[in-house]
């Protein structure tokens, strides 16, 4: 996909407050941490075609309004995933600045899982 120069920027600026990890990190800091929590932040019909097994779903839309009532513990690991680790970027900042100690945004989001080889589900 060929991202806007201004979406790029803001991605670009975010990612300056933001610990990422790769999948062999996350998949890592999964197994180490069964409290852990693997967020799928993409939008509801990219959850329902294809998300990694054991992923919870809240999309970027509705993170900010929704993240406390599903995450209430703000020093919970939660590692978040979009399509390509752009938006994860984001999600992961904003919750940064709501209070969460512990998020991690995945370099390279669900393909990256998928080539990875990480299992998949969907709900369709």
């Amino acid at each position: 996909m060929q991202h806007a120069p201004g979406f790029l920027a803001v991605v670009d600026e975010a990612r300056t407050r933001v610990n990422e990890i790769d999948p062999a990190q996350a998949r890592e800091r999964l197994a180490n941490n069964p409290d852990a929590i693997l967020m799928d932040v993409r939008e509801d019909r990219e959850w329902l075609a294809s998300h990694a097994a054991g992923a919870i779903h809240l999309g970027k839309g509705v993170l900010e309004r929704d993240i406390e009532s599903v995450v209430p513990d703000k020093n919970a690991e939660v590692i978040m995933y979009c399509g390509g680790g752009f938006r994860s970027v984001l999600t992961a900042e904003v919750a940064g600045r709501m209070g969460y100690t512990n998020g991690h945004s995945l370099i390279g989001g669900h393909k990256a899982l998928i080539n990875a080889g990480w299992e998949m589900e969907s709900c369709e």
